[in-house]
This record gives C-alpha cells, sequence and structure tokens, in this order.
C-alpha cells in the first residue's frame, strides 16, 4: 500500500494569524479526540465543512524490509484534531464519525499561541519528537477508572510506557500502575 502525499494540517492557512487579529475572537477552541488514527480523516472532512482546524503533522522515516526509506506524516499528538469554531461548529465536527470525545480548551490564547510556535518550528524543518508528558516527579490527579479522584506524584516510568503512582490514602503510601491517560497533571 503506498504512502500518501503530505496533506494540508492547517485550515485555513492562516488560522493563527486571523485568530491573533481578532477576526475570530468569538470563536472558542476544541481539542477533539478522535478515533484511533482517524486525524486525517477527520480534517479532510473539516475542510469539506469549513471549519477551521489543526492537527501539526512530523515526518517520520522508517526503513522497510527491503531497505527503502519511507517518509510518512503522522500526527504530532496522536489522535488530536483542534477546532476552532462556534457550538455549531463543534456540533458539525462531531457528526464526522471521527470523533470519540471533545474537551473545551479554557485558555484559548495559551493554546494558539502554542500550536503557533510549533508549526513554526515544523515549517523550519526543524524534526521535533512526541514527547511523553507526564516525567517523573510530577504531581497528578487520576481522572479516570477505579482511582478517579486520587492525586499522588509519578514515580518512575516503566519501559512498557506505563506510570507507577504514589497516592495518599490515610496518610499511607500505595502504589498502583496506571496508563497514561488515566492521569492529568496537577497544575
Amino acid at each position: 500500500m503506498p504512502i500518501l502525499a503530505q496533506e494540508q494540517d492547517i485550515y485555513p492557512l492562516d488560522l493563527f494569524d486571523r485568530f491573533l487579529d481578532g477576526d475570530l475572537a468569538g470563536q472558542q477552541w476544541y481539542a477533539m479526540y478522535t478515533r484511533s488514527r482517524r486525524e486525517k480523516e477527520m480534517m479532510r472532512r473539516l475542510r469539506a465543512l469549513d471549519i477551521a482546524h489543526c492537527a501539526p503533522m512530523i515526518a517520520r522515516r522508517t526503513r522497510s524490509p527491503q531497505g527503502r526509506v519511507r517518509t510518512s506524516h503522522v500526527p504530532l499528538f496522536s489522535n488530536y484534531v483542534f477546532v476552532c469554531g462556534d457550538e455549531a461548529d463543534r456540533y458539525a465536527s462531531l457528526t464526522t464519525n471521527c470523533v470519540s470525545r471533545d474537551v473545551r480548551v479554557t485558555d484559548k490564547a495559551e493554546l494558539a499561541s502554542d500550536l503557533q510556535r510549533i508549526f513554526q518550528l515544523i515549517d523550519r524543518g526543524h524534526p521535533l519528537t512526541p514527547e511523553a508528558r507526564l516525567q517523573p516527579g510530577v504531581a497528578v490527579r487520576v481522572h479516570s477508572g477505579p482511582f478517579a479522584g486520587f492525586e499522588g506524584t509519578i514515580l518512575r516510568r516503566d519501559s512498557e510506557r506505563r506510570l507507577l503512582l504514589a497516592v495518599r490514602f490515610m496518610e499511607q503510601g500505595a502504589s498502583v500502575v496506571l496508563d497514561d491517560c488515566e492521569v492529568e497533571r496537577i497544575s
């Protein structure tokens, strides 16, 4: 199966300029968590619906068993497409059959600024590597699963991309292994 050419990962191309200039002042940012490997399909559907969105894509080079080097373009943030629009755009995004859940972004100016810097690095050709968001020593809160609501500190990161989390309960220590998606950073 052939590797597809790079697709547009931001729509419209001047999205951040329009947002920072105030043209999209009344619009809200949403982080759409897509179904597995549906980021590009969702972006195609959003472009057809004329909904502003972005999902930074980076080049990933792999070598085939025959020794050929292949370059594919993968999302920097797996399973996320950021949508800028009103409630009607949010609803239309949810009807694309690509979204698992959505999150309203509280600090939209900060998100737009951060995403703009990432796109600038990509445009300059800097190689970017996705980094895990949680590192040892970071205070976290469990937001899903049987331990929802507990707070603790990450102790170490295992090789299988799981976290050992210290949870304080009745002033005693307890530890449990949780997946990355079950915890969020405490500011």
